[in-house]
């Protein structure tokens, strides 16, 4: 999918159609999740830090925060228009999937192009949304394809045609090669993906590692049977946010701690399974990150007992040093369930402990960048909290206007853009911050 979060925050708000928008957060410490085509022209990028991207497209840039589930909601969508022409897809990620159709084994370069072109009008029947294609004679060839397809476009490399194509592309290209494998082949001036190809298999596992060198010295050499198979299911489920203002003390950890177990809990409930190991990662203010786990007597799906778990993993950051993120993950995720016989045993610290170092950390603690985002995500609909501040971004409704979503919020005011899938650009109307009319929306109601 071309510039898949952007794309649907313009698809759902259709006041940002032709705009440079951003996805993600705004804090300090704020990175990008995504950037629309009108972003990128700026050079703007995901992964890139939100205030270097603002800085770059100035004052015409929009930045919104990321909507998990309509992201998701979308992506069934796309996945169920591809499956009626491909049934089996590798997925890689809300935007990305391998297919392998049996009827183009062999076929002509043009047979190919005008399969592709077939699955890109039908997801764009289905969604509203433009996707590239790539294909090629495996993985490699088709993920390069689609690369060089974008925007809006399908490139079909030809068996003929893949020699050339690939070795003049930089090493950097492979799959499977980093920044740490890129500087090790520069060093030795090997750049491109065609130098790599010429060098002896040896030669490329002593550089590389034996299994990795040897993988990619195929690769290189445009040779990649690998299959296209479903996904296995996840082997573990998560949930971590980066605050804005480092965590320094173990009630506000303890806070955090709650929040991110309550939001993989969510995850899990989702996923339908339950889990026997509980992570928490902690990445302190120098990067260095830090992970405990404890593994349960039995696999579970009851949030107080893996909440309990998660706790008892954490440390004093007056001990540990300043905190900046938080994250809980289940693992052996099982689909068997064992209740506890002795499930306050199993608690450890007490509901009212945790509540009360919440209280503790809700009154010391400034509000955490993501951590508003992070929530949204995994909330599922029917959920909303409705005490929330009015944030930039928030959907919202009123009984007149409809489905909306906030523009801003000053100091007494903020104006609010009814608009959803199918309106087109909507009204804006301004509205006092204690308007009662105003109340916080299921974000899916954007795709009316």
């Amino acid at each position: 999918m071309d510039a898949f979060f952007a794309s649907v925050e313009q698809l759902t708000r259709p006041t940002l159609r032709g705009r440079p928008v951003l996805v993600g957060g705004t804090g300090a410490r704020g990175v990008v999740a995504g950037a629309s085509y009108e972003a990128r022209v700026f050079g703007a990028r995901s992964a890139m830090p939100m205030h270097h991207a603002r800085r770059l497209i100035g004052v015409t840039g929009v930045v919104v925060p990321p909507r998990g589930a309509v992201y998701t909601a979308v992506s069934e969508q796309v996945f169920d228009a591809i499956r009626e022409r491909i049934p089996v897809l590798e997925t890689l990620s809300l935007d990305e999937a391998f297919g392998e159709p049996a009827e183009l084994a062999g076929a002509s370069t043009a047979k190919v192009r005008a399969f592709c072109e077939d699955v890109r009008t039908q997801v764009r029947a289905r969604t509203g949304l433009t996707a590239s294609v790539g294909a090629g004679t495996g993985k490699q060839l088709a993920k390069i394809a689609s690369g060089l397809a974008k925007p809006d476009g399908v490139r079909v490399v030809s068996p003929a045609e893949q020699p050339k194509l690939l070795a003049g592309l930089p090493v950097r290209s492979l799959w499977g090669i980093g920044p740490v494998a890129e500087s090790r082949l520069r060093a030795l001036g090997i750049e491109t993906v065609g130098a790599l190809a010429a060098l002896a298999e040896s030669e490329a596992m002593s550089i590389l590692g034996n299994s990795s060198g040897a993988a990619l010295h195929r690769l290189a050499r445009g040779i990649d049977d690998r299959p296209v198979a479903e996904r296995a299911e996840a082997k573990q489920i998560s949930a971590e946010t980066t605050y804005e203002t480092d965590i320094v003390t173990l009630a506000q950890l303890r806070k955090a701690v709650a929040d991110m177990a309550a939001a993989a809990h969510r995850r899990l409930a989702d996923d339908g399974r339950a889990a026997r190991t509980v992570v928490l990662k902690l990445r302190k203010s120098d990067l260095s990150v830090v992970t405990r786990s404890s593994t349960l007597p039995f696999a579970t799906e009851d949030l107080a007992t893996l909440a309990a778990a998660a706790q008892r993993s954490a440390l004093d950051p007056r001990e540990l040093g300043p905190v900046r993120l938080v994250g809980v993950g289940y693992g052996g995720l099982s689909a068997v369930r064992q209740d506890s016989l002795f499930p306050e045993l199993d608690h450890g610290v007490s509901d009212e402990e945790v509540a009360a170092a919440g209280l503790r950390a809700s009154e010391e603690e400034p509000s955490a960048e993501g951590a508003g985002a992070a929530n949204d995500l995994a909330r599922p609909a029917g959920t909303l909290d409705t005490r929330t501040s009015w944030r930039r971004g928030m959907d919202v409704t009123h009984p007149r206007y409809g489905h909306g979503w906030v523009q801003g919020a000053g100091s007494s005011v903020m104006t609010v853009r009814f608009e959803t899938r199918s309106t087109g650009p909507g009204p804006a109307h301004t509205f006092a911050l204690d308007n009662t009319e105003l109340t916080r929306a299921d974000p899916l109601g954007s795709l009316q």
